[in-house]
């Protein structure tokens, strides 16, 4: 079992009729989302367990429980090549997400959310020296992480060398970029990179990249918030491929 923490993604998992083992709420909590889990999981007949502030804190995974912890089955996975496979059967030309070793839970979140939006077909990520899935990861992505192809992998470089191998075309975000966003080409089978909060694409995943963009910046400014950066990206693939 996983912990899924805070009131929004405990209302959207609810509703998203996952299956819950048990939610527990801190004594004395009131408001119209706490009225709200009550109802819910009293009319799916889901466990509810009241706990002082005390308890609540030690079950919790995250920092920020806000009084609501529900306890659910594991997030299933997903392996990149069954995931190419199926893909592979859609008329639609596939858009996945890779990303480059993100480190803080509330970016990989948000990414998370921010892809399912932008109707993203799996967000791929490495195993060692990156933010795994966690109840914060969970949190931030509202819900979305239930709905979303999360693809865990040894190497982000042979990642992309098998998925080149089955030609999708692969784009980093990197300020070295020679395009701007907007000027390429997002068409086809698309794999679209985002690197580490702090040093951006590691050298060799940025030479494995068949294009290389970057976001324009005004005011000497030299980055965007990762999250934020991926989903102008995202966007503007979306916007071209005409699927918004």
């Amino acid at each position: 079992m996983r912990n899924v923490e805070g009131k929004n993604p405990v209302i959207e998992l609810i509703n998203m009729n996952k299956e819950i083992d048990k939610i527990y709420l801190q004594k004395g909590l009131r408001g119209d989302k706490i009225s709200q889990i009550i109802s819910k999981a009293k009319n799916k007949n889901i466990k509810i367990e009241f706990l002082n502030k005390y308890k609540m804190d030690k079950k919790a995974e995250s920092d920020n429980h806000q009084g609501v912890i529900a306890l659910t089955s594991q997030l299933k996975k997903y392996n990149l090549k069954q995931t190419i496979n199926d893909l592979s059967k859609r008329k639609k030309d596939p858009l996945l997400l890779i990303l480059d070793h993100i480190q803080d839970p509330h970016n990989f979140g948000a990414i998370i959310r921010t892809a399912y939006a932008a109707g993203v077909d799996g967000i791929i990520y490495p195993k060692d020296r990156a933010c795994g899935i966690t109840a914060t990861v969970d949190k931030a992505s509202a819900g979305a992480i239930e709905s979303i192809r999360l693809i865990e992998v040894v190497n982000v470089n042979r990642a992309i060398d098998f998925l080149k191998d089955n030609n999708y075309w692969v784009t980093g975000a990197d300020i070295t970029g020679h395009k701007k966003y907007y000027e390429h080409d997002f068409s086809g089978k698309v794999v679209l990179v985002v690197g580490n909060e702090g040093s951006g694409l590691s050298r060799l995943t940025k030479q494995k990249c068949d294009f290389l963009v970057k976001i324009p910046m005004q005011n000497n400014f030299s980055s965007l918030n990762v999250s934020v950066a991926t989903g102008i990206l995202l966007f503007e693939a979306n916007r071209q491929r005409n699927t918004i």
